[in-house]
């Protein structure tokens, strides 16, 4: 093979793509998990390969020259080729190939591992079913995904389907044993340990704003993900923002209430997959169905009712 028609290893032309896409080796780094050595080291490699340099170095900026922006557009469409034609073998590999299922970290761990069991049933026995932890924007060729389940709180792409299964609905909620430091009664400003997370940092403010409630915090507590907040509240640390999908089954155990009730924030779950996808097949559907099912009884309970304080007898003149 002659040196004008070899190939550069495909790690080396993933790092130049997503350096010249970001303008960063170290935005490049984060994209593909990767130490920021790593991919300046691949770069390198591929300017060997290649003969010249792709990028103008100084010790503030990488800048990629005339040609590494036209070689940059090229790699990322054959990229984006390669991605499709792998997602088509994926897809008619046939029924023993695993479905790959994406969903957000905290709703997986709350309420579907514990109906993992159902799941599978409705999916078939004979297909395993493979569970992804991740959020946000779903890059299902890349990343060899299936189907995901993500809120509706960003934009999709024109080729993606999306089907929502379940409406939020977001309130307080704590142990019983600690409903009593949140205030005297319902309508009233909610006092105690608030617990926060960095996931959602105005979900207090959110819920405050929707219910119509003050907050009066005796002392806050702040998370880096959902799921520690969450799993707080339930230790007894405090008072959770908690999404009824999230909290349903401690509710339903007594572990937590929800003095407070609940309020629909105007968000969903939605069950998300490639347009080609859905049209080659039936795992989308038969999924979305069991969603749907299993999400039937998810409404949130009534509030609880708010305590009469009894009247002080009037003193006579």
């Amino acid at each position: 093979m002659s040196p004008d028609t070899r190939l550069p290893p495909l790690s080396a032309l993933r790092a130049f793509e997503a350096t010249v896409r970001h303008g960063s080796v170290s935005r490049a780094a984060r994209e593909l998990h990767l130490t920021d050595g790593a991919v300046s080291r691949a770069v390198r490699e591929l300017e060997g390969d290649l003969g010249f340099d792709l990028f103008q170095r100084s010790s503030r900026a990488v800048v990629p020259t005339p040609t590494a922006q036209v070689l940059a557009e090229d790699v990322a469409g054959a990229l984006d080729r390669l991605r499709a034609a792998l997602a088509r073998a994926r897809r008619t590999a046939g029924p023993g190939r695993p479905l790959v299922l994406s969903c957000e970290p905290t709703l997986l761990i709350r309420w579907l591992i514990p109906r993992l069991a159902q799941l599978q049933a409705a999916v078939g026995g004979e297909r395993e079913l493979r569970l992804v932890s991740a959020g946000g924007v779903v890059h299902f060729e890349r990343d060899g995904i299936d189907l995901a389940i993500r809120r509706n709180d960003f934009a999709l792409a024109d080729d993606v389907v999306a089907e929502p299964f379940v409406h939020e609905y977001i309130g307080p909620v704590c142990r019983p044993d600690v409903a009593a430091t949140l205030g005297p009664q319902q309508g009233a400003a909610l006092q105690g340990v608030l617990l926060h997370t960095a996931t959602r940092p105005g979900a207090w403010e959110s819920w405050a704003a929707l219910a119509g409630t003050p907050l009066q915090p005796t002392r806050a507590i702040r998370f880096e993900h959902f799921y520690q907040s969450l799993q707080a509240a339930v230790a007894g640390a405090g008072v959770a923002i908690g999404p009824l999908a999230l909290v349903a089954d401690d509710l339903a155990s007594g572990v937590l209430c929800a003095p407070r009730g609940f309020v629909a924030d105007g968000s969903c779950y939605q069950l998300m997959a490639p347009r080609a996808a859905v049209d080659d097949g039936d795992a989308f559907n038969t999924v979305l169905a069991w969603l749907r099912a299993a999400c039937e009884g998810l409404v949130p309970p009534p509030p609880p009712p708010v305590e009469k304080r009894p009247r002080s007898p009037k003193r006579r003149a």
